[in-house]
């Protein structure tokens, strides 16, 4: 409710409002105002006070919308302060009447072509990244062949069941499954494809969990079972693909992003892993498996390089102890990279769940 004091040139509502709807969200190319995202406008002697409702909490662009706002309000006679609250509504994906995972708004597939290219690292940094911008985060292990999310996770204990559905198992404000839970560590998963569905299935329908704003499936390898399972199982909201700098890790993250462009699952974005190493003595970066590479394939798919994530001793010795880097160093330049990444996975995520509205 608008006061005016003795002194003070009053601030209509509409103008203020007016001068809100100059303003663009940078990655939707719409006014904030026809966007819905202003929830309450507050004005009191001048100064406003409104609510700006993102579309997640990882959203890169808080600094940007508090300066266009204050200089499209700034124009208005008699405008003196602004403050603005920031909440966060994430958008969701397509969820059908038989959807297997209902409280889960997006679904994430961090996937590769081949192995070793540090795709489980990935998918636990952006899974805790995501968690400490204030999402509600879940991780689920699909590499059914090579669990390896229990060990980086730091969780041993097998999951409880309750009324008839598992619960995830939680580290570092992130739920999780994998089959490692399930079975003795170090035995081997030996099954065929069916059985690989079967298991994948179980892993949405039968966990509970809950009410999430993101779910990152760290996939196996290559483009077999498990991939095509998942996205036959559940919408995907879309796939990341990692892949480091060298020409065989690329040439394999295309055949990736081959089966995801036939299966009809957008691509949101390229990570490239293991980019450059910075030395310490002459601070320099030394591109150990080649320069450019991510950038390539990212262009010739035609989707966003999300971002480099440079080697470091610290990024193996987190995975090791089941302390990720984002958690034992979150200052360091991997992890301020994979935060960054993160924050530029969930404005795609937003813009393309908008576009399909």
């Amino acid at each position: 409710m608008s006061k005016d004091y003795i002194g003070t040139p009053p601030l209509p509502r509409e103008a203020v409002m007016q001068a809100l709807a100059t303003v663009n969200d940078p990655e939707l190319h719409r006014d904030i105002v026809s966007l819905g995202m202003v929830k309450s406008v507050e004005i009191e002697n001048g100064r406003v006070q409104l609510t700006l409702e993102l579309t997640t909490p990882a959203c890169p662009l808080k600094e940007v919308f508090t300066r266009d706002i204050r200089a499209a309000l700034g124009k208005i006679p008699g405008f003196r302060a602004v403050r603005i609250e920031f909440t966060a509504n994430v958008s969701q994906r397509e969820i059908g009447r038989d959807d297997l995972a209902p409280g889960v708004r997006n679904i994430i597939a961090v996937a590769s072509g081949k192995g070793g290219v540090g795709k489980s690292t990935v998918s636990v940094g952006l899974a805790i990244a995501l968690a400490r911008a204030g999402a509600r985060v879940g991780l689920l292990d699909a590499d059914m062949y090579g669990p390896n999310i229990p060990l980086m996770m730091g969780i041993n204990d097998p999951p409880r069941v309750e009324n008839g559905k598992m619960k995830p198992l939680e580290n570092y404000g992130v739920k999780v499954i994998s089959i490692g839970f399930l079975i003795e560590p170090g035995a081997p998963v030996i099954w065929r494809g069916p059985m690989l569905n079967s298991a994948l299935r179980q892993f949405f329908s039968d966990v509970d969990w809950g009410e999430l704003d993101y779910l990152v499936v760290d996939l196996p390898p290559g483009t077999g079972d498990v991939q095509l399972s998942l996205v036959q199982l559940v919408p995907v909201t879309g796939a990341v693909l990692v892949t480091t700098p060298q020409e065989v890790s690329l040439q394999d993250a295309r055949r990736g992003a081959s089966m995801f462009m036939q299966t009809k699952t957008p691509i949101l974005g390229v990570i490239e892993n293991m980019a450059y190493f910075r030395c310490d003595a002459c601070n320099k970066e030394h591109y150990i498996f080649g320069e450019g590479g991510g950038r390539r394939v990212a262009g010739e798919l035609g989707v966003p390089l999300l971002g480099r994530i440079p080697l470091g001793q610290n990024v193996r010795e987190g995975g090791d102890s089941g302390r990720p880097v984002l958690i034992d160093d979150p200052e360091c330049e991997q992890s301020r990279t994979i935060a960054e990444i993160a924050a530029s996975l969930a404005a795609a995520i937003a813009v393309r769940n908008k576009s399909v509205k």
